[in-house]
Order: C-alpha cells, then structure tokens, then sequence
C-alpha cells in the first residue's frame, strides 16, 4: 500500500464536505493506493499537467500527484475541478 499525503487545500475541501461525502472520497483515495488498477475507470490523467491525475468519486474530483506516495493536491465539485 502506498501512503497518502494530503495538502493543507485539499484537508480543508474535506473538512468542509458533508461528512458521508468525506468518508466516501477517504475511502476510494484508499482503495486507489492499495491497488491502482482498481480504479482504472475511474483515473484519468490531466492535458496539460505532468504526472497530475484525477479520481472521479461521484460529483467530486480528487486531483491527485502518483508516485511512490500518493499526494491529494485538491478535492473539489465536479463542475469546478478543472477551473484555475
């Protein structure tokens, strides 16, 4: 299994969510770093940003950096995930 590291933005977008909604992103984030290929339907990489993935857990988006640890930049609506 991988370690998750989480930013300081995207601890707060999780502290903010409803708390059902929190525990289900924390519980596929977790999933993606026990086994990857799990979740292949489910990451896409991101055009334009290096080594920058997206996972796709219902409404929301987890913008993530995969390495030997994976690093949670930012969770956000899907509507707002892509805007800068």
């Amino acid at each position: 299994m991988k370690v998750v590291v989480y930013t300081r933005t995207a601890q707060k977008a999780l502290l903010r969510m409803p708390r059902n909604v929190g525990l289900r992103i924390r519980e596929k984030i977790s999933s993606f770093a026990k086994d990857p290929a799990s979740q292949s339907n489910n990451v896409t990489a991101l055009r334009g940003l290096e080594g920058i993935i997206r996972l796709r857990v219902g409404d929301w988006r987890v913008i993530m950096r995969d390495g030997i640890v994976v690093e949670i930049l930012d969770i956000k609506a899907r509507g707002s995930a892509y805007k800068e």
